[in-house]
């Protein structure tokens, strides 16, 4: 008996958890304060002491709360952003057991400063019981301030059974280059190929002491940017700029503000892609679609041309399919497909 059970066991297919790490959102009015007050109370969003951090988390979260919820009515009072990570949560779950070989995936999403939250998601993988499990960001490229994040919050509260393995970040992922390039490509053939066109690869910021304590995000911004223009071939005005700045700190540049209006004063159309953001959100349909365009017409660009983000596109669920089985083989965290941080980024996780 005991010989056929342990015989089943080894027969039986294999279960693989998948966490997808995302930002989160307020899904409504009431939850705006909060959704604030988490993600400033967050250590590595605010390196101050215990007691200090909470403070400010408190007192940036009733300052902005008002003109939050503002933007957040644009979207219907809520952020979209976890309607849409179940759908990719859905896609690439259907994608992964297509082509799984004798394994049964299952795609849950914890998200960092709101619901689901990874305390509730790390139940929910536990109860699955999995045999391995695959710790994948929506963040292509990795950050302290993001996936490390996720990930130090993920490995504190999960408590059950399988094999981990994380995939730090995908910055040259070829399936993310193509997704990119054919969504820029899209839009600027359907807003009719206007010529005198500065394509802006729009990210989201950091403060420079945050890149200069070993951060790898800049630099593997920069390189999904040039990827993605190499891809579209010679031919395009390029440039990578920064959005979404709070508080008094110097931030990484050249902001976006600031790249607009240099293209106005030239008399360029824009063409501006979230390379960052892989789901609309926020920064994508408020600071993008709203208060960008807005600059952009009165600084003197002709034309503004938003590409959508990445969203469920089938070349970029593929990719993140096919990346996950991949790191089934491997341990610990996992190589970046091709990419290797420069030697001065110490907080690269594999470097770490």
């Amino acid at each position: 008996m005991k010989a056929q059970d342990a015989m089943g066991d080894k027969d039986r297919p294999q279960r693989i958890a998948v966490v997808l790490f995302n930002l989160g959102g307020p899904d409504g009015p009431d939850s705006v304060q909060p959704f604030l007050y988490n993600l400033f109370a967050d250590k590595a969003i605010i390196g101050a002491p215990f007691g200090i951090r909470q403070a400010l988390a408190w007192l940036i979260s009733t300052l902005r709360k008002k003109s939050a919820q503002a933007n957040y009515a644009i979207m219907g009072g809520g952020s979209p952003l976890l309607p849409q990570t179940v759908a990719q949560a859905k896609a690439l779950e259907a994608a992964l057991n297509d082509r799984a070989n004798h394994q049964t995936t299952k795609v849950f999403i914890a998200m960092r400063y709101w619901k689901p939250f990874a305390k509730h998601t790390a139940k929910q993988v536990a109860d699955f019981a999995p045999d391995q499990i695959v710790l994948l960001p929506l963040y292509p490229q990795f950050s302290t301030t993001t996936t490390g994040s996720s990930v130090a919050e993920w490995n504190k509260v999960y408590k059950g059974k399988g094999k981990t393995r994380t995939i730090c970040c995908y910055p040259i992922l070829p399936s993310v280059i193509a997704a990119h390039a054919k969504a820029i490509e899209d839009a600027f053939k359907a807003a009719g190929s206007p010529a005198h066109t500065r394509l802006l690869f729009s990210a989201h910021g950091l403060p420079e002491k945050i890149i200069q304590d070993g951060d790898p995000y800049q630099a593997q911004i920069e390189a999904t940017a040039a990827a993605v223009a190499e891809r579209l071939g010679a031919g395009w005005d390029w440039q990578v700029c920064y959005q979404s700045r709070v508080g008094p700190l110097k931030w990484i540049g050249p902001s976006t503000p600031e790249a607009l209006e240099v293209a106005g004063r030239a008399g360029l159309n824009v063409i501006i892609t979230p390379i960052a953001f892989v789901s609309e959100h926020i920064e994508t349909l408020v600071e993008l679609d709203h208060e960008y365009a807005e600059l952009a017409l009165e600084v003197g660009c002709p034309k503004f041309i938003r590409v959508p983000a990445l969203g469920i596109d089938p070349v970029f669920i593929e990719g993140l399919a096919a990346l996950t089985q991949e790191s089934l083989d491997r341990g610990g965290t996992q190589p970046c497909q091709g990419w290797t941080c420069p030697a001065d980024r110490s907080k690269c996780p594999r470097r770490a």
